[in-house]
């Protein structure tokens, strides 16, 4: 009995994450500090798709522009992350993130921006990948 109890708990656990899936939503159910990320750095660009993953601890947002830029946000509207094979506009990284670069690696843009719980990693036009701490150091390259 205890192991059909398992079994079921099991299939139960299964099918709940099986159905959190992707959804399409408009601009206007995003969480407000989204739009206003949106609205800040991305004025004037249309939104193409915004589309919500019902994960089943917390919705995660995805939105893609009509310049090709990809943007994700926590279900709080914080960003997530950022990326654009054309490249990301450089405000949006941190400015001490964006002194290092310029100092070791001038000249080259950003493709990818990620906010972690307690890192930030960047993606440069070079493929050169960066993670940074909570406290902006260096922590992790990889090519």
């Amino acid at each position: 009995m205890k192991r059909f109890f398992t079994f079921l708990a099991g299939i139960c656990f299964f099918t709940l994450i099986a159905s959190a899936d992707d959804r399409p939503v408009t601009y206007e159910q995003l969480p407000a500090p989204a739009k206003t990320f949106i609205n800040e750095y991305y004025s004037g660009v249309k939104v193409s798709f915004v589309s919500k993953d019902d994960d089943f601890v917390r919705p995660d947002y995805s939105v893609m522009l009509s310049n090709g830029v990809k943007l994700e946000f926590r279900s709080s509207g914080a960003l997530k992350s950022v990326s654009c094979s054309k490249g990301i506009d450089a405000s949006i990284i941190p400015e001490p993130i964006r002194d290092y670069v310029n100092l070791h690696y001038p000249g080259t843009g950003y493709v990818e921006y990620e906010v972690g719980r307690r890192t930030y990693e960047v993606v440069l036009a070079n493929r050169l990948e960066l993670k940074f701490n909570s406290n902006f150091n260096l922590i992790e390259i990889d090519d």
